[in-house]
């Protein structure tokens, strides 16, 4: 996992735990770039555990009308709500569209999902004062701190 706070560009691991648990208590909006409706896929699981969890999920999936009975939209910038966090369900090399996207539509973090890495979109969107977190799943990061969050 790697995440990047704007300001400073600080890199960190265990000391961003505490960061995290803020992007979770205030982010309440999530759009899920790639979401896929087949309860097999990742993706599915991921973005049902947070909406239980109480996030509005916003699918972002072209080849998508509707996932987990929210309204599913081609493009970021087609969504008319605001976004807190784009969580990246896409290769590696696909997230540097997807970045640029976030910039325009004014999202606070791109969230890449585990073994997703992309370096020169995550300083794009460092560099547009973004959070950035690389190689982490949002569902463990949450249970790591559901004691913290229900307080």
């Amino acid at each position: 996992m790697r995440v990047l706070l704007p300001g400073n560009a600080k890199l960190c691991a265990h000391a961003c735990s505490d960061a995290i648990l803020e992007l979770l208590r205030k982010c309440k909006t999530i759009a899920v770039v790639g979401l896929s409706s087949n309860p097999m896929r990742p993706s599915f699981g991921v973005t049902e555990y947070m909406q239980e969890a109480g996030y509005r999920i916003i699918p972002v999936n072209p080849n998508e009308t509707e996932v987990l009975g929210e309204k599913s939209y081609a493009r970021l910038e087609d969504v008319l709500e605001k976004i807190d966090i784009v969580n990246v369900f896409r290769r590696a090399e696909d997230v540097p569209p997807v970045v640029e996207s976030a910039i325009r539509i004014g999202a606070k973090v791109v969230w890449m999902q585990s073994g997703i890495e992309n370096k020169s979109a995550a300083e794009k969107a460092l560099a547009a004062g973004m959070v950035v977190i690389e190689d982490a799943c949002i569902l463990v990061e949450h249970r790591r701190r559901l004691r913290e969050l229900k307080r």
